[in-house]
């Protein structure tokens, strides 16, 4: 269930923001043992593109369809819009973007699940996220679900999506963030932990990428921390909505 109150981002002048968790700005850590070299994620991101789609579903309990219909929702693009949908993976959520009429690009820089989503109609680009293959100001929004914590410098990704974006276009991120009551965010730790990498193992074609996936969720900043980060690259109006307790956060942004 989303929560629909829009949380807008006040940074204070003259105060520091807290750091990413267990980073500097930046730059994330992996105890998992990747440090998001782009190849080796991408190598990754291969290897489990063959079930990608149901894991999700199984792991979301089936709220990654809700998930997306929000994300689209929240970026509001109109017919005959242009949005680039970046760590498209499948192109499942581009699909979504589509609805309506709205001209929604793929763009991943796993060629595996490009592959896998290749049956889904709508335009494919292979691309890195911090050096995306388009002109400047050339398309009216940018949306990136479950895939900034991927990217080796989340804040030069932010930079380029506000590159490629025109005045007024509108920037979505749909990630996963901290739950806002503190009992259930030990339990949802617990499940990262724990019964995740357990699940994943009967259900994806390389469960050890889902203990990656753990970790990276733990190790990501928190609505507050990412809003901060949005901001300074360049972003206005920067707000976000949280979704299922905050297991999911919509961070939204315009471009002046």
């Amino acid at each position: 269930m989303a929560d629909r109150r829009e949380t807008p981002h006040r940074h204070p002048s003259g105060a520091r923001r807290e750091r990413a968790r267990g980073g500097e700005k930046g730059v994330l850590p992996l105890r998992a043992g990747l440090d998001k070299r782009p190849a080796e994620v991408a190598a990754m991101f291969d290897r489990v593109a063959e079930r990608y789609d149901v894991t999700n579903t199984v792991l979301s309990g089936g709220l990654d369809a809700s998930w997306r219909r929000a994300t689209r929702e929240a970026l509001g693009a109109r017919p005959g819009q242009t949005v680039l949908d970046v760590a498209a993976g499948t192109a499942v959520s581009t699909v979504e973007l589509a609805a309506g009429g709205v001209r929604a690009i793929a763009c991943d820089f796993s060629q595996g699940m490009l592959r896998a989503g290749a049956a889904r109609a709508v335009p494919k680009v292979a691309g890195d996220a911090m050096a995306l293959p388009l002109a400047d100001e050339s398309v009216d929004g940018v949306v990136i679900s479950f895939g900034l914590r991927n990217v080796a410098d989340p804040d030069a990704a932010l930079r380029e999506f506000a590159r490629v974006t025109r005045p007024g276009g509108t920037l979505v991120v749909c990630e996963f963030s901290s739950p806002t009551w503190s009992p259930f965010r030990t339990v949802y730790t617990e499940y990262l932990m724990k019964a995740l990498p357990r699940i994943a193992r009967a259900v994806s074609s390389n469960p050890e990428a889902y203990v990656y996936l753990a970790e990276s969720i733990r190790a990501w900043p928190d609505q507050a921390q990412l809003a901060g980060r949005v901001q300074d690259a360049g972003w206005s109006d920067v707000a976000w909505q949280n979704l299922t307790g905050g297991i999911v956060a919509l961070h939204r942004g315009r471009k002046v």
